[in-house]
């Protein structure tokens, strides 16, 4: 399995995750031609792509599905509360509302969906696996990690966990009163302190790869975001790697392997 993140910030969100010749682009929070661009140098072409899925209809990872879905003929899955919000947008798309309750059969991918806290209509969190079991696991826009959200992340191989705000950062930052207290509030995106918590909480043997995500421009620095979430990794020992995506910039391929030991008795991916 291949992730690729083509962008991860305030102002646009889009994850390429590929396995067994197939796309799924999760979230599509910038325009058909900037999503074009952004698959082009990560080396995706735009017709691997089997599915978009949508973790909420926020505009920074919704903008452009309903387009780019529409020029390639292809299905946008989503939870059905953020389908129905974008229910004008998605009018003459093919829609499959995720259940929450079980796996979903996403192309090549099993994936499962989980609420969170966010203030929007029906976010989620989400897992990917492969038919081999090589499994990424996406979790941004949290506003608190919840336990289902733990349960969920807890045995992924990749983990793409938000960062969003440093709270120094974010008291000193430009935004209002009323911003601020949105970001920091149950509703709003996690801290580097909480997102350390969170990831020192589903971290076990084999998840090998962070990738730190939706890290803000205004109120967190990639370096420090890092560092949190590096420490609190290295007390339960993590030998894999923390990463940083960054707003503007696609982030290099991240390979997810499987366990040396599920290798050896045959299963490959």
């Amino acid at each position: 399995m291949k992730v690729s993140v083509l962008g991860s910030g305030s102002r646009g969100n889009a994850i390429a995750v590929q396995a067994n010749g197939a796309t799924i682009l999760v979230d599509a929070g910038f325009g058909v031609r900037a999503l074009k661009r952004r698959l082009a140098s990560s080396h995706i072409s735009p017709e691997s792509i089997t599915a978009i899925l949508l973790t909420h209809e926020h505009g920074d990872h919704a903008r452009g599905a309903s387009h780019f879905a529409r020029r390639h003929g292809l299905p946008v899955w989503g939870s059905e509360g953020t389908l129905f919000a974008l229910r004008n947008q998605l009018r003459d798309v093919v829609t499959c509302p995720l259940t929450l309750t079980g796996a979903n059969d996403v192309g090549p991918f099993t994936v499962r969906a989980v609420r969170t806290c966010h203030d929007a209509a029906e976010p989620v969190a989400v897992t990917l696996a492969t038919r081999g079991g090589a499994t990424v696991g996406l979790a941004y826009d949290l506003g608190r990690p919840t336990g289902g959200v733990r349960a969920l992340l807890r045995d992924v191989h990749c983990l793409l966990l938000e960062a969003n705000h440093d709270d120094a950062l974010l008291r000193a930052g430009p935004y209002p009163a009323s911003v601020r207290r949105r970001i920091a509030g149950p509703g709003g995106h996690l801290s580097n302190r909480a997102a350390a918590e969170l990831a020192r909480d589903v971290c076990h043997g084999d998840l090998e790869t962070v990738v730190l995500v939706h890290v803000s421009d205004a109120c967190n620095e990639p370096r420090l975001a890092e560092k949190v979430v590096s420490d609190a990794l290295e007390r339960r020992r993590f030998g894999g790697k923390v990463l940083v995506a960054t707003q503007d910039t696609p982030l290099p391929p991240v390979i997810v392997s499987l366990p040396a030991v599920q290798l050896t008795l045959g299963v490959a991916d």
